[in-house]
């Protein structure tokens, strides 16, 4: 038996209708669409954390390697473990929160944060064990389950219509179309966007990992001939990398004494929610996009990929970076036809090869790597269709979860909109009693969490 039929074995590709070389390109697809973590989050972390006799740029490669460890760990347990193709990494908006509300806006020192990252995680590990989580998120309305896909969707086009500069700040109308054409990055990104819809809509196989590759390629050569900036990084041009981490790594340790349990117990609340929600609507939503999901809008053995997401959050705290989750990038391999763990593996084993280049991985623009965002984005619109928008609790649950997501920039605050709106018009039609007391609970504790956040109360 050789090593393609010992693979297909391992993670029993065929009945999942796949096939080796369809997971092997699924799993480049997500890399290439999840590579820019490594190097967004280090940076956003080395804002706040400052390590004595290290320069700024030292703690970065830091944060790289700790962000690529910690991203690999997880995804592995997500391959070997869960079986689904679905990839994790240190996620952004936990990130932020990390550096700027908790460690630069609170003061709390970064090893304190890191502690509260660790305790996170192993209450997600003790959750997840018992079925906790789980069961949660089965009590999700249906509405909300069929509709996350396409609120994803429109959160990625969002997402990647920012950074192409389709769309642009406007003082008056908060966002507005953007002056592309005076931007020869832009066109750029926009021509490869054109170049890969133009691929997939004739069916190649790894159309998005092919505009991705050729996109990057054609502004390196831009750069190198002086037509573009030449400050713009380059492979020729990146800096040397270092792998000493000791000064990052188990500095958790030392933020769990002389902490101030209140204050501790708000940090390690709200990284606790948000992770919460936004693990599941991206399970949830990629599993839909995926026909993973059963005829209840579940997703089978959900415990699995929870715990990859549970485990990797508590390694990234080791290790040195803010709360890892499940990547809502993991739709651009499903498109390309992954179904199993092995594309997982895929993601993993590259992101311990980037580790060797983390300077060229590092020089994928972020006009070539966007791309996939709005391809997928506009192929995740698809889910729509499952919504039944005769019902006024679908329609009103569903059209909030997809419209929040990406107004409130949080798929989190989607989610929830959605499932405080599914009981309030089922008592308003009178079909109060086709709602589980489970969700009652829910809603009300989520409407409980945002007032006290608007209040202050907690972070």
């Amino acid at each position: 038996m050789g090593l393609t039929d010992t693979l297909a074995a391992r993670f029993d590709v065929e009945a999942h209708d796949s096939d080796v070389r369809t997971e092997l390109v699924a799993g480049l697809t997500t890399f290439l669409a999840m590579s820019y973590i490594i190097v967004v989050n280090p940076f956003i972390l080395a804002e706040a954390i400052q390590i004595p006799g290290y320069e700024f740029f030292e703690v970065v490669q830091m944060i790289a390697i700790a962000t690529i460890l910690s991203s690999a760990l997880a995804t592995l347990v997500m391959a070997l473990y869960a079986n689904r193709p679905f990839g994790l990494a240190p996620g952004l908006g936990l990130n932020a929160f990390f550096a700027f509300t908790v460690v630069l806006g609170l003061g709390i020192p970064w090893q304190t944060a890191l502690a509260a990252v660790f305790v996170e995680g192993i209450l997600f590990m003790l959750l997840t064990a018992v079925g906790a989580r789980e069961y949660v998120i089965r009590l999700f309305p249906e509405p909300v389950k069929r509709s996350v896909g396409a609120g994803i969707g429109l959160f990625l086009l969002f997402i990647g219509f920012q950074e192409l500069q389709i769309v642009v700040p406007d003082d008056a109308t908060l966002v507005t179309l953007g002056g592309i054409f005076g931007n020869p990055w832009a066109i750029l990104g926009i021509l490869g966007l054109v170049f890969t819809f133009g691929l997939w809509a004739r069916g190649v196989t790894g159309s998005i990992v092919i505009g991705i590759l050729t996109t990057s390629v054609v502004g390196w050569g831009l750069t190198l001939a002086g037509f573009f900036d030449r400050g713009t990084i380059t492979p020729e041009t990146l800096p040397s990398a270092q792998y000493d981490i000791s000064p990052l790594a188990g500095a958790f340790v030392d933020g769990l004494s002389g902490v101030d349990p209140l204050t501790f117990g708000l940090v390690v609340f709200t990284f606790f929610f948000v992770d919460f929600f936004d693990t599941a609507g991206t399970l949830i939503g990629v599993s839909q996009f995926g026909d993973f999901l059963d005829e209840d809008g579940d997703l089978p053995d959900m415990d699995k990929p929870l715990m990859a997401d549970a485990v990797g959050t508590t390694a990234g705290a080791v290790l040195g970076t803010s709360t890892v989750t499940t990547y809502i990038e993991s739709s651009t391999g499903v498109e390309e036809g992954g179904r199993t763990g092995l594309t997982a593996l895929v993601v993993a084993l590259l992101f311990l090869g980037s580790l060797a280049v983390i300077p060229v991985v590092a020089a994928i623009p972020e006009y070539a790597s966007f791309i996939a965002l709005i391809v997928v984005g506009v192929m995740m619109l698809q889910g729509l269709v499952e919504v039944d928008w005769s019902d006024p609790a679908w329609a009103v649950s569903a059209g909030l979860t997809v419209t929040v997501m990406p107004f409130a920039y949080s798929i989190a605050d989607g989610l929830a909109a959605g499932i405080v709106a599914y009981p309030l018009i089922k008592i308003a039609v009178g079909e109060y009693d086709e709602v589980a007391l489970g969700q009652y609970v829910i809603a009300a504790l989520l409407v409980v969490y945002y007032v006290l956040q608007t209040r202050g109360v907690i972070l």
